[in-house]
């Protein structure tokens, strides 16, 4: 079995050219210019032509929609390079949109061309891979959440139409997207922006609040089959929790970075807070948790290029978990470790910071996430018979004796040897 943990350096040196680019050309336009690039909302015709310029950038190095493969269109990369590209891209909430691979538009391209009919492909999946429109995925809702379960949004069939109605929220983007992917107790569907029957409610930010009153969309526009909105759900959900790990290293990375430059840096009674016990652990502690996230990230996204999606739920789970704990984790000692500057605007750590409870709920909370690891787990086990654990010392070591019995019967020195070890272990026991 090959077990090799070094970067090709072909992909090393793209991989020197995206943490270059980020740094010299998406950070500072998004300084200059703290506009959200990747909400989909217009942009000023000149800030709009530059960001342009830099996607063509990303399309003539092959790099863009690298998520997806190549029937699809996309570089067919696979996931562990993604992760790679990720720990770079994570550092900038505009580096994503720039290289054409986007939440919640990447989930959604996912399904689209997964389960999408060649009609739904051409109408959607292209331009949205050309960033020509943007989407929203709506699955929560509000008496169950994320548990698909207790979901009452239903589509009944008339004629040549589905006709929708119920009730979702924190659908991300969702008054700005040109679709709307909706989940229904009965099937997947796809809603255009507009259509008669959508109602927006007071919601969170970006997170609309959405009511749908008997919205009437075409037959053609189920996703999947009838009745696989679950089945379509999983896939997509899969890849969005290992898309948010990937960029969560890049986060906690960052963070410590800045936890190292700042114990160096500042003072306190007349020494560098370095000098200090309390700082080097925290430092030391951080650097474990962002080394055994990232190795677990990476192992995650190599099982998933080289075996099936749902032989590798259980890691996909541990990464969105562990995500969550670590960030919560790191940011809290980074934000610390910088005083009351930490929490700030000044510093990236306040946002950051904000949004790590939203890490342990999105894609589902991280105790349902907990629950899958342990079932899944334990099925690879069977229950043990008698009355003692399989690992009982004394049942064991009996099982051993009569391995060996005869040679120690043919040997005096072995049974004495074997007799005198017995009184031994009678004697503390």
């Amino acid at each position: 079995m090959a077990w090799d943990f070094s970067t090709d350096p072909q992909w090393q040196e793209r991989l020197d050219w995206i943490e270059h680019f980020c740094r010299e050309q998406i950070e500072p336009l998004t300084l200059a210019f703290p506009v959200d690039f990747w909400s989909g909302a217009r942009l000023p015709k000149k800030l709009e032509e530059i960001v342009d310029g830099l996607k063509q950038q990303v399309k003539e190095r092959g790099l863009w929609g690298i998520f997806l493969d190549k029937e699809i269109g996309g570089p067919g990369f696979g996931q562990l390079k993604l992760a790679l590209v990720n720990e770079i891209l994570g550092r900038n909430m505009a580096a994503p949109s720039i290289f054409g691979c986007q939440a919640p538009d990447t989930g959604n391209m996912d399904i689209l061309a997964r389960y999408g009919t060649p009609e739904q492909k051409a109408k959607y999946l292209e331009p949205l891979f050309n960033q020509e429109i943007h989407s929203c995925f709506s699955m929560t809702e509000p008496q169950g959440g994320a548990d698909t379960h207790g979901f009452r949004t239903h589509a009944v069939r008339d004629g040549d139409e589905w006709v929708i109605n119920g009730e979702k929220w924190f659908s991300s983007f969702g008054k700005t997207a040109d679709i709307i992917i909706v989940m229904c107790n009965n099937g997947m569907f796809i809603v255009e922006q507009g259509t008669p029957g959508l109602e927006f409610l007071l919601g969170s930010g970006i997170h609309a609040h959405i009511r749908y009153n008997d919205v009437r969309v075409p037959a053609g526009n189920l996703l999947g089959p009838e009745g696989g909105a679950q089945q379509v759900a999983q896939f997509r959900l899969g890849g969005g929790r290992i898309h948010h790990a990937m960029r969560t290293v890049a986060q906690v990375k960052m963070a410590l970075d800045m936890m190292c430059e700042r114990a160096i840096s500042r003072e306190s009674r007349g020494h560098l807070i370095f000098d200090y016990q309390s700082v080097q652990n925290d430092i030391a502690d951080s650097y474990m948790q962002v080394e055994m996230l990232r190795l677990l990230v990476l192992q995650t996204a190599w099982k998933i290029d080289n075996s099936s999606g749902r032989e590798v739920r259980t890691d996909i789970a541990a990464c969105k978990v562990t995500a969550a704990r670590v960030l919560r984790d790191v940011i809290y000692r980074a934000h610390h470790m910088h005083g009351a500057l930490g929490t700030t605007d000044l510093l990236p750590l306040k946002d950051i910071w904000s949004s790590s409870p939203s890490m342990s709920m999105v894609d589902g909370p991280d105790e349902v996430h907990k629950v899958t690891i342990a079932r899944n787990l334990v099925k690879n086990y069977q229950p043990h018979e008698g009355l003692f654990p399989r690992e009982y010392l004394p049942a064991k070591r009996a099982l051993a004796r009569q391995k060996f019995q005869a040679l120690i019967d043919s040997d005096e020195e072995l049974r004495e040897y074997t007799e005198r070890v017995d009184r031994h272990a009678a004697r503390r026991a």
